[in-house]
């Protein structure tokens, strides 16, 4: 599988999702810098990281859902290439329209670090493959603004379309309906607030979060 990582100013996750990517897949990423305007050719993967792109300033997320290489993206997803945003990726995905709504700051105003229980919403999409719908798995958050909040029309389509892909088990954030993740209408873009890519060997306390990165895997094989 051929894959890139973009890499904005501020991002600090980039090289623990180029990790979990190559000790999945057994290829090392392209590490793609946001001033870059195309992707690699045949990328089979576009993963955004988490952080605090250009320091949160403005909006968490909005200052890099502007970078050059974002319009590639956005180009490549309208293909069907697979995207995933994690944590501040997340945040880019839907100041950059790829995904509907808006992340907010928490409920408790207060950064929130541990490992939640998430319900799996939705076992049919790229991401999602390898788990049960209705599952519960663990995996670690690290966010401020981690309260995904959109207005009910969205949140009725989301929830009838099925494209609900995990939900928190326990209060974290205050999330809209405990939507800790979304996928598009079309499947293959996912935003998730949690790190999947910091559960993926049991010295991360759970390996939940490496079935992720295999589905991904045996759905572009």
């Amino acid at each position: 599988m051929k894959s890139a990582v973009l890499v904005f100013p501020g991002s600090n996750c980039d090289r623990d999702l180029a990790v979990a990517i190559r000790e999945v897949t057994g290829s090392d990423p392209v590490m793609l810098w946001h001033r870059e305007t195309g992707l690699p050719d045949g990328v089979d993967l576009i993963a955004v990281p988490g952080g605090f792109s250009y320091g949160d300033y403005l909006r968490s997320g909005a200052m890099a859902a502007r970078s050059p290489v974002m319009r590639a993206v956005a180009e490549a997803a309208a293909r069907g290439v697979p995207v995933l945003g994690v944590c501040n990726g997340f945040q880019v995905l839907t100041e950059a329209g790829l995904l509907p709504g808006a992340l907010m700051r928490n409920a408790g105003l207060a950064f929130v670090c541990r490992t939640v229980s998430l319900e799996v919403g939705n076992s049919q999409s790229l991401f999602t493959s390898r788990y049960d719908a209705g599952e519960e798995i663990g995996l670690p958050v690290a966010h401020h603004d981690g309260n995904y909040a959109a207005d009910e029309e969205t949140l009725d389509r989301l929830e009838g379309e099925g494209r609900v892909a995990f939900r928190y088990g326990e209060p974290v954030n205050g999330s809209a309906r405990s939507i800790a993740g979304i996928v598009n209408a079309g499947g293959n873009v996912l935003g998730l607030m949690p790190h999947p890519e910091r559960a993926i060997e049991a010295a991360h306390g759970n390996t939940d979060g490496r079935r992720l990165f295999e589905g991904l895997l045996e759905a572009v094989a």
